[in-house]
């Protein structure tokens, strides 16, 4: 017999291994074993076992060991990956190893051995005997033992009172031994009773709960459109405690590691039960306990970041997916998955309902669900019985003074909200101190050496810093062309920062971005600081957007809405019209009214009129409309190739040479765009360009990149550049 093997490497194929003659019991699909590859031993994933190899006998290597007795991945798992592979044109042993903890890819046990100490026969027999009335611990761990049976080694000592010594003397006295416990059975009952009741829904919270109950058992994909603060989470609870109680599991996905404390709070609140928490800020430690307790159905729910779709769940009864539109869920380097997508299609092939929730879906997501209007659930009003929309105002930056990117209005807002006891929010999708650094005597800037881009000046850190690249160099006071002094030019959230201190001495300030959170704990510190009220005004980033709860903001400012009105991306407008009404929702989530001010220099453009007349609702029929016409997704499907090399003519030479490929393909219903430079040609010191491919439907796109994608590996100029496919991109820049 021979495997197919999996292994984690760039190569788009699997390699055959011999079994052992004499093995007793051949390795199944979705066990690891360790293999020689090359002069290495590597570890890899078993994916079948054949009867012959189309390779030559004298080239088959047999494999060294199998690593498990049961497989790592069960068949359905390794079912969704090995489409995953298929559909995204990608190595099948890098998505594999995508979908395993680190310490299982580098051979960590499947299962974690549990030791207990027990009596021996002589123990149980004669040890209380034996053992004198002062040996007070030593009789106590005896006599637990006797009434409890074998107890872990931690619990032991503190029931008796007893240190580890106490352990050793009874053991050499042949007392005691060490033996592997029994694997507890998780419990699948549940009740609900055994969790804390949450509010009562309105009308439209009810029904949505109703319609997704109805499907549980099958697959229906819910999309669940509220407001920002309309309860969806809410929903989510009670929808999860009904899975519970048939003995289920959930999983809920979140875009990123800042939403994860406070929705894991809120669930622990709960539900007064194991829950397995996933994402990149764990180690691996962490991560592997999280998996296992997943896997061996003792966590009843998982809550976890864009890689949490591939954790083993035999008990699935029900995924959401919180914050659907958000790009986090969009891996975009390696193995370039969209979480969301592969989750739709695990709950399809589980058969269990899915939910996507948003306050402003993807026109994607939209369009599908008004297609399937039985399983579009909309929460039109904000869950808090007092709390009202808040109030948005265009502030035209033509024609208002601003100080460093403030206009005067605003600032008369903010000390308004400030003198009436609110919390205000400012939103800058941009920090450091100021983007540009520049002369002007001569008109020189401070540009990166390796990327198209000019570098970030951050006065705190007294550098400038690429945020494309991660190049840092010194603060430069003195122009090198001219050497007159040098001027920062724009506004980041540090600059923002200072100017607000200046404005407002005796107001509490925070700052949330990358710079400023860095360490384990600084987010939720953050946080806790704003639900105190110890901070007044809170500066930051897009992290500001990602649903958080703050009840006692009262005024968002959108400071620079510009950003992205005449991008060249189809889908920056839908990201900005997101961006804005996400940060938007911050304000008046309670009973205090909420006010929004969005400064912009272009108060008459079409999508900030739509927004503020319709909200996001009428931005979306109007973006629909215009995809629907230009033939964009959802109405057509994309791929794109990049390629990217040192030598500025390889890329668009590789990709020349690709289109006159892909013209030799079958290449009906696809159509070929490019190539082209990237919007941003060199970056990290490589120069960039891209080719894309654009099909009415699913089948003629796959059927393409099936003939098209190997033989791009045959193409002289592959192994000069590097080039990757990107299904379904979410980026064209």
């Amino acid at each position: 017999m021979f495997l197919a093997v999996a292994i984690d490497t760039p190569l788009r194929r699997t390699f055959d291994y011999r079994v052992p003659s004499g093995t007793a019991r051949l390795p199944e699909p979705g066990m690891r074993v360790r293999v020689p590859f090359g002069r290495r031993r590597v570890i890899g994933i078993v994916l079948e076992c054949r009867a012959h190899s189309e390779v030559p006998a004298s080239k088959l290597r047999t494999i060294d060991a199998t690593l498990d007795e049961e497989p790592v991945l069960d068949q359905h798992l390794l079912q969704l990956l090995r489409w995953a592979a298929d559909y995204y044109r990608h190595p099948i042993g890098e998505v594999l190893a995508t979908a395993l903890p680190a310490a299982l890819r580098q051979g960590a046990p499947l299962r974690e051995e549990r030791f207990a100490w027990a009596l021996t026969e002589l123990g149980r027999s004669v040890a209380l005997s034996e053992l004198p009335a002062r040996a007070v611990r030593q009789r106590a761990i005896v006599t637990h033992l006797l009434q409890h049976g074998p107890t872990p080694r931690d619990e032991l000592l503190s029931a008796a009172g007893a240190g580890a010594d106490t352990l050793r003397t009874l053991a050499e006295r042949g007392f005691l031994e060490q033996i592997v416990c029994p694997r507890p059975i998780p419990s699948t009952s549940y009740s609900a009773s055994e969790h804390a009741a949450g509010p009562a829904l309105n009308q439209a919270q009810q029904q949505a709960l109703d319609r997704i109950a109805g499907t549980l058992g099958t697959f229906a994909t819910h999309l669940l459109y509220g407001v920002t603060g309309s309860g969806k989470t809410e929903v989510y609870l009670q929808i999860i405690a009904r899975v519970l109680a048939r003995g289920e599991q959930a999983l809920v996905l979140v875009p990123e590691i800042a939403l994860t404390p406070q929705l894991v709070a809120r669930f622990r609140a709960r539900f007064p039960l194991p829950i397995a928490v996933m994402h990149s800020g764990l180690n691996d430690s962490e991560r592997l306990q999280a998996w296992r307790a997943a896997r061996e159905g003792t966590a009843r729910i998982v809550i976890g970041t864009r890689s949490a779709v591939f954790c083993p769940l035999p008990q699935l009864g029900l995924i959401v997916v919180d914050e659907e539109h958000d790009a986090s869920f969009k891996q975009h380097e390696g193995f370039r998955y969209s979480a969301r997508d592969l989750a739709i299609v695990r709950a399809q092939r589980a058969r269990v309902p899915i939910v996507l929730g948003s306050a402003t879906p993807s026109l994607e997501t939209l369009h599908r669900a008004r297609q399937r209007p039985e399983w579009l659930s909309v929460l039109p009003e904000r869950a808090v019985e007092r709390a009202q929309p808040p109030r948005w105002v265009l502030i035209d930056l033509r024609r208002n003074v601003h100080t460093n990117g403030i206009a005067t209005p605003t600032l008369l807002a903010m000390q308004r909200h400030l003198d009436a006891g609110g919390q205000i929010m400012l939103f800058l999708n941009r920090r450091g101190y100021a983007p540009v650094l520049f002369c002007p005597g001569c008109g020189w800037s401070a540009k990166c050496k390796r990327c198209d881009a000019h570098l970030t000046l951050h006065e705190r850190a007294n550098a400038l810093l690429c945020h494309h690249c991660g190049a840092q160099r010194p603060r430069i006071d003195r122009c090198p062309s001219c050497s007159a002094a040098t001027k920062p030019v724009g506004q980041g959230t540090e600059r923002i920062e200072e100017t607000i201190a200046q404005a407002f001495p005796s107001a509490s300030l925070a700052r949330l971005d990358r710079d400023s959170v860095r360490r384990k704990g600084d987010l939720e510190a953050v946080f806790s600081r704003v639900n105190r009220r110890e901070v007044d005004i809170l500066i930051g980033t897009q992290m500001l957007t990602k649903g958080h709860d703050f009840p006692n903001v009262t005024l968002v400012v959108v400071l620079n809405a510009d950003q992205g009105l005449f991008s060249t991306d189809f889908r920056a407008s839908e990201r900005l019209a997101q961006t804005i009404v996400q940060v938007a929702g911050r304000a008046g989530r309670a009973d205090r009214p909420g006010e929004v001010l969005i400064q912009t220099e272009y108060p008459d453009h079409p999508l900030l009129t739509l927004l503020l007349r319709g909200g996001y609702d009428a931005f979306a029929a109007g973006a629909i409309a215009e995809r629907q016409q230009s033939h964009w997704p959802p109405f057509s499907r994309l791929a794109l190739l990049r390629a990217e090399a040192t030598n500025s003519s390889l890329p668009l030479s590789f990709l020349e040479a690709a289109l006159e490929l892909g013209r030799n393909q079958d290449t009906r219903g696809v159509r070929l765009l490019g190539p082209a430079p990237a919007t941003m040609e060199r970056r990290a010191g490589k120069h960039r360009a891209q080719l894309l491919v654009q099909a009415g439907a699913h089948a003629p796109l796959q059927r393409f990149l099936q003939g098209w994608i190997p033989a791009l590996e045959t193409l002289p100029l592959a192994k000069r550049v590097r080039w990757s496919i990107d299904v379904d991109p979410i980026e064209l820049l």
